[in-house]
Parts: C-alpha cells; structure tokens; sequence
C-alpha cells in the first residue's frame, strides 16, 4: 500500500510539472514597457516603424548615455523603469543639450519611485489632476482614460500644433525659474520645455504622447514629425533592459526545489504517525457589527464630538484637492464656486454644510445625534465630489 501510494503522488508531480509546462507556452499579456519593440497599447513600437518608412534617421540607444553617437540630434527617454539614469549619465545629458541638442524625457508615471536622478536634475514635482476632457475626439470612448490638453505656447516643436492626448491621472511641475509649461488643461501642466545653453529639454508627463494606443490622436504624431525632421533621432532603450540572474543561479534553485518535494513525499510516505489526530478546535469569533457598536459606545463615551468635527471639512476639502484640484488655501467661497464649476454640486450645499458644523461646534457640548447628521452631511458631499452618487439626497 505505501509503494503504491508513492506512485500515485509521484504521478500527481509529473502531471503538475507537465501543466506548467505547457502553460508556459500560453500568450503573454501586453507588455506596460514604454518600448519601441514593444507591440502592445503602451509600446511605442508603432511610432518607431512610422518614422523610420517615413525616411528618418532613427534608431536605438542599448549602451549607456556617456557613449551617444555624434551627430545626434534628438534623444528619447521613454519612462524607464528598469534601471536608473546614473550620475555620470546625467552629466553627458547636460553636455549633450549644451551643444545644441534635443532631449525628450518622458516622466515615469510614479515621480520619486524609479528616476531620482532625473527628477531631481530636472527639478520635476506633482501637478494637479488635469480632469476628464474628449475635446477633438468623435467620442468619449475612443480614449477614455485620457484627457485633451491644449497647446499654450505653440513654440519649437509644437509649432503649428492645437491639440494633444495624453493620460488624464497625472500631471507635473517643472520648478526651475527658466522652465515654460507649453501645453496643459486648467492648472495641470502636461509638456514643459527648458532651454539649456544651446539645446532644449521637452519634458512630458508620461509616455502617453507616444504610445501606440495614442499616437494617432489629435496632434500627437505632428510632435514626433517635427522632432524627427530636425536630424537623427535616438530612443534609448538601455534603461529599459532590466539586470537579470544567470539562468544557472535560476536553474539550481529549480533542482533545490525538487529536492525538497521528493524529500517530503518520503517523509509522508513512510512516517509514522504518533497517535490519533485530535478533533479540530471550532472558534468562534465577534462579527464586524460588534466591533462597529464597540467602537460607537468607546466614541460616545469619551466625547471626542468636537474634535472630530473640524476633521469632516479637512478631510472633504482634501479629497476636492486630489480629485478636482481644488487647493484647501481657497476660501470657502471661492472652493464652493469652483466646486459647482468642476462637479455640478451646488455651492450653497457645501456653505450650508460649513455654516452648519461651525454652528454646532460652537454649542458644547455637541450632541452625538449631531456629529451624525454632520457626517452624513459631508459624506453625501463627498459622494457626489468622486462621482459615486447620482443624486446626493437621496
């Protein structure tokens, strides 16, 4: 009976090993690396080959930057991930644009995650939320998830150029004195530009305006046009190829692995167990509803009330700032009539609400039933604020 148990869970083995195998020849999902070997929505493969059958000189960069070829005249960095741009290459970026180049440096969409040095040679920050905008696209499910932004300055590169698309879940800041925003929506700046000696930085918010997924949109291709027609072009692609194990360190942990389960199946084959196995412990635990009244009868019981009030209006005028862009230094005025600008909540229903909660804290004590209907007050606001609730009273 053993021997015959030990087949059967070494056969069990062989067929998992032979399932992963031919898993593994399944699709892969679309690759998110901003490259142009990359076919997907994110890869920017399809701008490589439009440039390059339109006639251009372009091609890629798979050494460091401190080694461009002469006579470059433009250079792409696409949002790399894998790898950091180092000190020395930065340096060589500089000189680079000093003597007359051109260099596009489209941001990760996380800032301070993977290009610390970029972000901090390019003095780059946060923006705010640029909104939801289909201006120029037949319709709003052609793209979604992305935003128009207009052309402020229609200089260098976006000369001639109105209208561009991009992702609408970030934007940047340039803080550099000399630095110009050339194209954004409200306050979100999305391309920057920056003259250096004899040489100019483009800076976007993104990869968006060379995606696959994207470039035919608006006015998008037109830019990578007038970039290209300046003279050879280069994409760096050496920061894109992440630094990988040998495939013997891989393989060894794979024979590791083996080892271990053919170590077990002998163990449980031939043990002995060293008694009975004793009946499962049933616990039973306190639902959710009994923490909530526990939390309720501690809140009530310390009359936190007034505390927590000023709480309601900081937290709604944090989530207008993220959302809509809507700085807490405003007035409540003025927050409330950008409010009903952005979102079509009544300005009168977020002045009311603060009239109301300035009220009741200035009658101590404040009451529990009070601190209920505040809160149902701003939690109705702050439903309409993200979108969740068609009508806020309801």
């Amino acid at each position: 009976m053993k021997n015959a148990r030990v087949a059967v869970v070494l056969g069990l083995m062989i067929a998992v090993a032979l399932a992963v195998g031919l898993a593994s020849h399944e699709a892969v999902p679309d690759s998110p690396v901003p490259s142009i070997t990359n076919p997907g929505p994110l890869g920017l493969k399809a701008l490589f080959v439009y440039l390059r059958e339109r006639g251009r000189d372009v091609s890629a960069q798979e050494s460091s930057l401190e080694s461009l070829p002469q006579g470059t005249r433009t250079l792409v960095i696409a949002a790399p991930q894998a790898q950091p741009v180092t000190k020395e290459e930065i340096s060589a970026l500089e000189r680079f644009v000093q003597g007359g180049g051109t260099l596009v440096y489209l941001s990760p969409h996380g800032l301070g995650a993977h290009q610390p040095g970029m972000e901090e040679w390019l003095r780059l920050a946060s923006g705010a939320l640029p909104g939801a905008n289909h201006q120029g696209l037949a319709s709003e499910w052609v793209d979604p998830a992305g935003v128009t932004v207009d052309v402020w300055l229609p200089a260098g590169a976006l000369r001639g150029l109105s209208l561009l698309r991009v992702a609408r879940d970030r934007s940047l800041r340039m803080e550099r004195a000399d630095a110009v925003p050339l194209a954004g929506l409200g306050a979100a700046g999305a391309l920057w530009h920056w003259s250096l000696g004899q040489g100019e930085v483009y800076v976007v918010a993104g990869p968006d305006l060379a995606e696959n997924r994207r470039l035919e949109l608006l006015d998008n291709l037109r830019f990578w046009d007038a970039l290209a027609a300046r003279g050879p072009l280069r994409f760096d692609e050496f920061h894109h190829a992440a630094v990988t194990r040998p495939p013997l360190s891989q393989g060894l942990w794979v024979f590791i692995a083996q080892g271990l389960a053919v170590g077990l199946v002998y163990v449980v084959a031939r043990g002995t167990r060293f008694g009975a196995p004793r009946p499962l412990r049933v616990e039973r635990h306190r639902s959710s509803r009994e923490y909530v009244r526990s939390l309720g009868w501690l809140m009530r019981r310390a009359k936190v009330e007034a505390e927590l009030l000023p709480e309601l209006d900081t937290a709604l005028r944090r989530l207008m700032q993220e959302r809509l862009g809507i700085a807490p230094s405003l007035p409540d005025a003025e927050a409330a009539r950008l409010l009903e600008e952005t979102c079509g909540v009544p300005a009168r229903d977020y002045l009311d609400a603060k009239e109301d909660l300035l009220r009741t804290r200035g009658h101590a004590p404040v009451r529990p039933a009070d601190y209920a209907r505040l809160a149902r007050r701003y939690a109705l606001l702050e439903r309409r604020v993200t979108g969740r609730a068609g009508d806020a009273r309801e």
